[in-house]
């Protein structure tokens, strides 16, 4: 492949990443949220009820800064606490999946309804290489995050 390609695709890559940026901190504004809080409420939505520690392995924060996002999710109803049955000191946060798509998917649905017509219209062929990429992407994104973590 040509050095010409591989610039085009990085840089049409990185243009996606900003304008999906853009996109989120549009959506969280119209939902009340920060950018950031409302990607942070979708990792509860996809991974589910987790603690607090570990919410705050998964994006980073520190712990306190993980007690100010559930606290401003709590006040919405977007999630609740609960004590874990077998150890009550551990707080679990557990995401109200109800609330959370009733604040979010109408923000979503034109968004959904377009990017699901643009998927449609590749092959199956070119569908599955776009999923590759995505796939084979994803794993370096985590491989390079973990890194980064790690030292």
């Amino acid at each position: 492949m040509s050095p010409d390609i591989i610039t085009r695709i990085r840089k049409l890559n990185q243009a996606h990443s900003y304008t999906s940026i853009q996109m989120h901190e549009a959506i969280g504004r119209k939902a009340g949220l920060s950018g950031t809080d409302h990607k942070y409420l979708g990792f509860l939505m996809e991974k589910g009820q987790m603690t607090a520690g570990e919410l705050s392995i998964l994006t980073g924060l520190t712990t306190g800064a993980v007690t100010g996002l559930i606290d401003r999710f709590e006040k919405k109803k977007l999630v609740k606490r609960q004590f874990a049955e077998d150890d009550r000191r551990k707080v679990i946060i557990v995401p109200i999946t109800k609330n959370i798509m009733a604040l979010l998917e109408p923000l979503y649905r034109e968004f959904r309804v377009k990017s699901e017509q643009l998927i449609a219209s590749f092959s199956d062929e070119e569908a599955r290489i776009i999923e590759r990429y995505f796939v084979q992407a994803i794993d370096v994104m985590n491989e390079t995050t973990n890194k980064l973590n790690n030292k």
